[in-house]
């Protein structure tokens, strides 16, 4: 029996074809569970799942884009018929802006990174919550980031993104506190993954970022990040619902 009580319970996890969403993935197979792969990539999709499968876990994936309610109603369906419920939902997969200021930000910016970032995690946090209902328990993990905590890390679309991503995982733990479900978040700091920035230096949104040099402190790994969604998605965290957990090597703090 896994010490954290992940044995055998089925666990959702968005953007797990690479970074923090492939790590957690991982981590959360080598703890027992039966973990669902979902991601925009099918072939990175692919290699997390024989990467859990050649270390003997438990994986299957669903490619799509989590912006399509097909897409949502499809993870949500594969998880619950193959694992026999879902007990964990982590909503990580997300997208950056191009650091722009608000004057600077395009509607196609604005929308995309709101509709994956923010309303994506709504959609599959919407469709997921019937099922942990019905079983009067689950655990729902977001990542956030130093984004949804301060204006200075990231454009106006990123950063109104992850404070919704925070606003939501609060309403999430007031609302469904009674009924056994648990919404939590870390908000990472610098970490390595592939995310991509396609930023111009020269512009007013990035070069008043880059006035803001050395504050995030060292770059994590994703283990890192994997480590702390698996706490707060852990028996152990049973108590701890409404949190944000800062995963920054102090950069909140300063």
């Amino acid at each position: 029996m896994s010490s954290t009580g992940f044995a055998g319970r089925s666990v959702v996890v968005t953007g797990a074809g690479s970074g923090i969403g492939r790590a957690t993935a991982l981590r959360f197979a080598e703890e027992g569970a039966n973990v669902l792969v979902a991601d925009l990539n099918g072939e990175t999709a692919q290699r997390t799942v024989e990467a859990v499968r050649t270390a003997g876990g438990v994986a299957r994936a669903v490619v799509g884009d989590l912006g399509e309610q097909r897409v949502v109603d499809e993870i949500v369906a594969t998880a619950t018929g193959a694992y026999g419920g879902l007990d964990v939902l982590v909503n990580n997969a997300g997208i950056m802006d191009r650091m722009s200021a608000l004057a600077d930000t395009e509607d196609a910016e604005w929308e995309r990174v709101i509709r994956v970032n923010l309303t994506a995690p709504f959609m599959l946090t919407r469709a997921a919550l019937p099922h942990m209902l019905e079983r009067g328990r689950g655990a729902i993990v977001f990542t956030a980031s130093e984004a949804g905590l301060r204006g200075s890390a990231a454009g106006a679309a990123y950063t109104a993104a992850k404070h919704g991503i925070i606003g939501l995982t609060k309403s999430l733990a007031v609302m469904y506190r009674n009924n056994g479900i648990r919404a939590n978040a870390i908000a990472p700091g610098a970490t390595s993954t592939n995310i991509q920035v396609d930023a111009e230096t020269s512009a007013h949104g990035p070069s008043v970022i880059a006035s803001y040099p050395g504050l995030s402190g060292r770059v994590a790994d994703a283990a890192e990040q994997a480590a702390a969604i698996l706490f707060l998605a852990s028996d152990a965290a049973g108590n701890i619902n409404g949190a944000v957990l800062p995963v920054d090597n102090g950069w909140s703090a300063v």
